[in-house]
């Protein structure tokens, strides 16, 4: 029975208090199911194939894909200052990103309804997308009776402390839609795994690269983004492939 894992990476800041700043209303999470044969035979291999053919990196000092400063084309990306350097490795990527084999599920909260509706009782937005998004690799991993982990980037020391806290709670004790035994039937750790971004974990760079585009599709939809980049819509048409599904029913999407 093949293992999967579940690499988290978000888009926005859980910040509450400039929630009424369009730039900084919307937090979401996106989580990459991957098996983990899959990544360590062809993701982690190839992904490090095309950082070594465009940016030089090597096993020594590896170069980690950032979208940010891959848009920006800052060191170690300024090959892509180059046109036609950037249109063939964009072309590589999105070659990638349609054969790889995962699938997505993306939580998009919008933080200034939320803190409108619940006011002094709302809960912290990273942890309340993290809960959604827990949820729904449960129901994923349950409906093909598999297992798997979690594992997400580290976003400092008391961050990350926090972050496995309500993890570990949420293991012990459910959600109010999953019950604990659910979890733990599910789950093959009650610790979630956090790594920092220099470990160059391949898993984590694939979510790092989709988050955005996928957050940005969301807000298209509801009708916060007028239209998507030219890069953006190519991504949008392979995530339609790859998105978390039930039947017709789209689960790899949420909303809030």
């Amino acid at each position: 029975m093949p293992k999967y894992r579940l690499y988290i990476d978000e888009s926005g800041n859980s910040d509450l208090k400039h929630s009424d700043d369009r730039n900084h209303r919307f937090l979401s999470l996106t989580g990459i199911i991957v098996s983990l044969q899959h990544i360590q035979e062809t993701i982690h291999p190839e992904m490090e194939a095309l950082k070594s053919r465009y940016f030089g990196s090597y096993p020594n000092e590896p170069v980690i894909l950032h979208r940010k400063e891959l848009v920006n084309r800052r060191h170690p990306f300024q090959t892509l200052r180059d046109p036609e350097v950037e249109s063939k490795f964009n072309q590589d990527m999105l070659t990638y990103l349609r054969n790889w084999e995962y699938h997505v599920i993306t939580v998009c909260l919008d933080k200034k309804n939320h803190i409108e509706t619940y006011q002094t009782w709302a809960r912290d937005p990273y942890y309340y997308c993290l809960v959604i998004l827990l949820e729904r690799f449960n129901f994923w991993l349950n409906r093909r009776s598999s297992k798997g982990d979690v594992m997400a980037e580290s976003r400092g020391r008391r961050d990350d402390t926090r972050l496995k806290d309500e993890f570990r709670s949420l293991w012990e004790n459910g959600s109010d839609y999953v019950g604990a035994n659910q979890f733990q039937r599910s789950l093959t750790s009650r610790e979630l795994k956090v790594k920092p971004k220099s470990a160059n974990i391949a898993g984590l760079q694939l979510a790092d690269l989709i988050a955005h585009p996928s957050r940005s599709e969301i807000l298209y939809e509801q009708g916060f983004l007028e239209k998507l980049g030219d890069f953006a819509e190519q991504i949008s048409e392979i995530l339609a492939g790859k998105y978390y599904r039930r039947g017709k029913r789209v689960y790899g999407k949420k909303f809030l």
